[in-house]
């Protein structure tokens, strides 16, 4: 057994800053009205004491809780088996921890667990919400709205009615997907390829709807059988792929939807004897490294930046909270990140969409 040394106390810091108690509780607190001297003092009082404030104090003047929830709707194998939210948590992580923000992880495994993550966020436990991953009939953004927090989202938002949060307007971070998709698939076609073929993803989410939309600016009129719906899923790409082969072995080129896509056709196509890139070329999208290094032969990719999207919804939600009552929807800027092509002021809603770049290897 050891003893251990009393927790300093407000009385002690005041006794050391030599102000009241109340002033110390003003400063630690985030409360205003205390001059900037006394501040110093106070502050450098906490410093030498090793005083930390008491969280429940501190959330009854600043009304925050420094906590944000981080809503993936999405099943919990799915988000643990894809590499693409593990680099989106690790920006959003990174920024919270920044700024002394805890991170709420809230998955939604069926229709059942919506209620449950709206009682939550209603419930006055955490400052703001970031969702990604959304569904066009999901369900998540009117509850999120019903509960009036704050909330900033990954993607683009698929409702066209103009809606709104209670607390502003729709605000999002999103890749370039139509355009990155458009460059995959010219770099196909600039390799000579004619019978390039699209496998998308989930296409009740906006990100794969713009991926195919770029696919059809550069094909055109394709052939129909040219392209395959499948779920951004290794196993998707491989029945995909198979589809794809059965109904037009003669294609050429392969634009996936995603790299863990594209992962799975290359599967198929060795079992098929096809080789890559010479019979066929394949590009993928996210170039996610764990997954586009190590494809065999390595995948030429439309590479977006996934932790960068993590970030900036952080800071912006962040950003949002730190104006009075919560704020509208911010205006990009240049320290928003590279390529932020904010919305006007006038605008249903705020986003700011990243570019995305193509990178080459050895696929196509």
């Amino acid at each position: 057994m050891t003893d251990t040394a009393p927790r300093p106390t407000l009385e002690a810091v005041a006794a050391r800053a030599g102000v009241s108690r109340a002033t110390v509780s003003r400063v630690v607190n985030g409360g205003d009205g205390v001059r900037e001297p006394l501040v110093e003092r106070v502050r450098r009082a906490v410093e030498e004491l090793g005083y930390v404030p008491n969280q429940a104090a501190r959330s009854l003047v600043t009304r925050r809780h420094d906590a944000v929830a981080v809503v993936i709707a999405e099943p919990e194998a799915r988000v643990f088996a894809d590499p693409f939210f593990a680099l989106q948590l690790r920006g959003i992580s990174k920024e919270l921890t920044a700024h002394d923000n805890q991170l709420v992880l809230l998955l939604t495994e069926g229709r059942d667990d919506h209620a449950r993550v709206a009682r939550y966020l209603a419930g006055g436990h955490v400052d703001g919400a970031l969702v990604f991953s959304l569904h066009l009939d999901d369900p998540l953004p009117g509850l999120i709205q019903g509960a009036g927090v704050p909330t900033v989202f990954g993607g683009r938002p698929g409702w066209s009615d103009g809606r709104a949060a209670a607390t502003g307007p729709t605000v999002y971070v999103d890749s370039d997907n139509r355009g990155g998709a458009r460059d995959a698939v010219r770099h196909l076609a600039s390799l000579g390829r004619t019978r390039i073929a699209h496998i998308t993803g989930p296409l009740d989410q906006t990100s794969a709807a713009d991926r195919l939309d770029g696919y059809r600016d550069v094909m055109g009129d394709a052939d129909p059988e040219l392209v395959a719906e499948s779920d951004f899923t290794p196993a998707g790409g491989e029945r995909a792929m198979r589809a794809l082969l059965d109904r037009r072995p003669d294609l050429d080129a392969l634009f996936a939807a995603n790299d863990l896509t594209a992962a799975g056709a290359l599967r198929v196509l060795r079992e098929r004897g096809l080789r890559v890139p010479e019979d066929v070329a394949v590009v993928g999208f996210d170039d996610m490294l764990p997954v586009a290094e190590q494809t065999d032969p390595p995948l030429t990719t439309v590479r977006q930046d996934i932790e960068e999207m993590g970030r900036l919804m952080a800071r912006l939600l962040l950003r949002r909270l730190d104006r009075p009552g919560g704020g509208t929807g911010p205006r990009a800027t240049d320290e928003d990140g590279p390529g932020g092509t904010p919305a006007g002021p006038d605008d249903a809603g705020a986003g700011v969409v990243l570019p995305t770049t193509l990178v080459r290897r050895a696929s196509a």
